[in-house]
């Protein structure tokens, strides 16, 4: 098992932040840790992501990674910044190496048992279920646990405060919440109350 894991699995969440603007990922991601979240998974497809990172990394108590990485020079760029696990929604054979020479974890993407197979057998240490709520939510994790009682599942797409306790209860190691959580319109409106809310909201289930 990957050392980051235990971790994860405290956090139980892992906020993914998307947004048009590094400015508006970075102010997401000040609010949220204000509201207790340290983990965060910062997606390629914000502009100047490694750049973000580097600078998130520079802080000893978060735990950041990038997410959506395309390919293994995103993924040596990302570890170059300070990211300490890597996440792809899809099977990348090539992302193991600088991962793991990196010492850093690899989430690679799947959906079902054959695709499951596949993430192992390229080195991952997390499976990413990608889109998890459309895929059947947690009765799906629930299935997949039941043939790979020891892989580490981390359910994302459609997940939420709401159910994010039903995805834990059914074997999720963790899960990650994105637009429910990291909501683009509200930090573009200055709202810095209702992204707090939401995290605390997250974090209050969690804790129950």
């Amino acid at each position: 098992m990957h050392p980051l894991i235990p971790r994860l699995r405290q956090a139980r969440i892992i906020p993914v932040v998307r947004a048009s603007t590094a400015a508006r990922a970075a102010t997401a991601v000040a609010w949220l840790q204000e509201a207790g979240m340290t983990v965060f998974e910062i997606t390629m497809t914000v502009p100047e992501a490694p750049a973000l990172i580097r600078a998130l990394s520079a802080d000893p108590a978060l735990l950041v990674g990038a997410g959506t990485v395309p390919d293994a020079r995103a993924a040596e760029a990302c570890l170059e910044a300070g990211a300490r696990f890597i996440v792809a929604p899809w099977v990348d054979a090539t992302l193991a190496a600088p991962v793991q020479d990196a010492g850093a974890c690899l989430m690679l993407g799947a959906l079902t048992p054959t695709e499951v197979r596949a993430a192992l057998a390229a080195g991952a240490d997390v499976v990413k279920i990608f889109p998890a709520a459309s895929a059947g939510g947690p009765a799906h994790i629930k299935a997949l646990r039941a043939v790979f009682p020891d892989v580490a599942f981390c359910p994302t797409g459609g997940v939420d405060a709401r159910n994010a306790p039903d995805y834990l209860a059914a074997g999720a190691a963790f899960v990650g919440i994105g637009g429910r959580l990291v909501d683009e319109a509200l930090v573009a409106a200055g709202d810095r109350k209702a992204v707090m809310q939401a995290a605390e909201d997250a974090l209050g289930i969690m804790r129950t």
